[in-house]
């Protein structure tokens, strides 16, 4: 069975929507390089679009109705959004579900030393990512150091053109004779990931002396020039580190990719290319029979554990929330067929087939760079282990939505059989009984510092979100 390329359906009106959306795509990459910044952008473009904060609406005790919005945020990390629809939550709601959390490098609680007169941060990295990919690289510094007076200071170092960056070094191919004996795993090792952050010292002068009366030198005097700056420019001490949370990640701005600029390459596009889609069809769609749902959530890369990640209660919590404000919750058993009667896009990135690796992809049962929203029936690895797996009715429910709107789509599995696969939050949703199916864009370059995408993919899976949103219906 082939797939149609899509680019060969949209009319110069498409075209334009597709090049719009992906300009505010790119925007949003670009200024989104952590959870937090993520959040702080979704709340602007949810509030711009109408969206109040449920927090807001529980202590004014204000009831809501069919057509109103709501989001709530969770320890600046993840937040969930509610178009309030004209059906009774006990008949279900329509959810996407993505995440906004992707591999990086994260500074460590006690990161800053000096070593051959360089001043250097210990990093720890999070989620998969092969290791030698990020050393010789322009890395940037995003995140918040907070006080313990309360003070947050906000961190973005190496995406302006004035801006440092900092790097990963690496070892030159003229004495790289042993390092290239190693496995790929172990070229460069989770220790080694430490990025230079400075090589000049301390200047003290000549007025600095000692009880002896002779010049008095820094001891580490890098590592007491790089803590002389830190607090010059930013106002935080070293020990300031310890309630820190700084992300290491690829600096510069998502870019248009190829001669005819059909991709887009960029850090973080598992999974902000299905947040950003599934954020914008919440957000643009009309007035809707079921109320819809999405959820974009944290810590999906190390395994969706934690306070804001999806196997926090915090998600169910808000269900039930705003279940009560609608004056449907009168006990848990409403909560529960509620979330049971409900159906859910896990929407996460697919691998796209890749030109230069075809042999690990089965490519009749493979996603491609512009061949429309990719579906997963189910992900998991060698023999499905711990996949979601979803049933035939529901699929087929999805593909007449989809294809009563044209959404163009596709089915794939995560590579050959027995080559490995990966896992998403579909399997933590399942656990309340509702119909859930894997959904999103094809990616090359998975988990990599620079991850490429197809316009059409994105704009399609954005088409495709909106379909479900408002047509989905059991």
């Amino acid at each position: 069975m082939e797939y149609e390329k899509i680019w060969n359906k949209y009319s110069q009106a498409d075209l334009k929507k597709l090049e719009k959306l992906n300009a505010e795509y790119i925007d949003f990459l670009s200024n989104g390089k952590t959870e937090r910044e993520c959040v702080t952008q979704i709340v602007n473009m949810a509030e711009e679009a109408g969206y109040v904060e449920l927090e807001k609406l529980i202590g004014s005790k204000k009831k809501l109705k069919a057509g109103d919005k709501v989001y709530s945020v969770w320890m600046n990390k993840s937040v969930v959004l509610f178009q309030i629809g004209k059906k009774p939550f006990s008949e279900g709601i329509n959810i996407l579900g993505a995440h906004i959390d992707s591999p990086r490098m994260d500074v460590k609680s006690n990161p800053l030393y000096e070593k051959d007169d360089f001043a250097l941060l210990d990093t720890h990295y999070y989620g998969g990512i092969k290791k030698y990919q990020y050393v010789a690289l322009p890395l940037a510094i995003h995140g918040v150091v907070v006080k313990t007076d309360g003070t947050t200071i906000e961190i973005n170092i190496g995406e302006d053109a004035d801006d440092p960056v900092f790097f990963v070094s690496d070892l030159l191919i003229h004495l790289a004779q042993d390092q290239l004996e190693k496995k790929g795993a172990k070229v460069v090792e989770g220790e080694d990931l430490d990025i230079i952050v400075g090589n000049k010292p301390i200047i003290l002068g000549k007025d600095v002396r000692n009880k002896s009366g002779k010049d008095e030198k820094a001891k580490e005097p890098v590592k007491a020039a790089i803590l002389k700056i830190l607090k010059e420019q930013y106002d935080f001490d070293e020990k300031d580190f310890y309630s820190a949370e700084l992300e290491v990640v690829p600096a510069g701005r998502a870019r248009e990719a190829g001669f005819d600029r059909s991709m887009i390459l960029s850090y973080g596009q598992d999974d902000r290319v299905c947040a950003f889609t599934s954020l914008k069809a919440q957000l643009d769609l009309p007035a809707c029979d079921r109320t819809v749902c999405t959820i974009l959530v944290d810590k999906e890369e190390i395994g969706s554990v934690g306070a804001t990640g999806m196997r926090s209660k915090f998600f169910e919590n808000a269900v039930a929330e705003v279940m009560n404000l609608c004056g449907q919750y009168s006990s848990e058993i409403d909560l529960k067929r509620a979330l049971a009667r409900s159906c859910m896009l896990s929407s996460d990135v697919s691998a796209g087939v890749d030109p230069n690796y075809e042999s690990v992809f089965e490519k009749k049962n493979a996603a491609y760079l512009g061949g429309g929203i990719v579906f997963n029936k189910f992900t998991g690895s060698r023999g499905k282990s711990g996949s979601n797996d979803a049933n035939a009715e529901y699929i087929a429910s999805i593909r007449k939505v989809f294809e009563k709107d044209n959404v163009s789509y596709q089915f794939a599995e995560l590579g050959k059989v027995d080559q490995g696969g990966g896992g998403t939050i579909a399997y933590i949703l399942a656990l309340y009984g509702m119909n859930v199916i894997d959904s999103g864009v094809a990616v090359l370059n998975m988990h990599s510092p620079w991850e490429a995408t197809s316009k059409a993919d994105v704009y399609e899976t954005y088409r495709g979100y909106i379909s479900f949103a408002k047509g989905m219906d059991l």
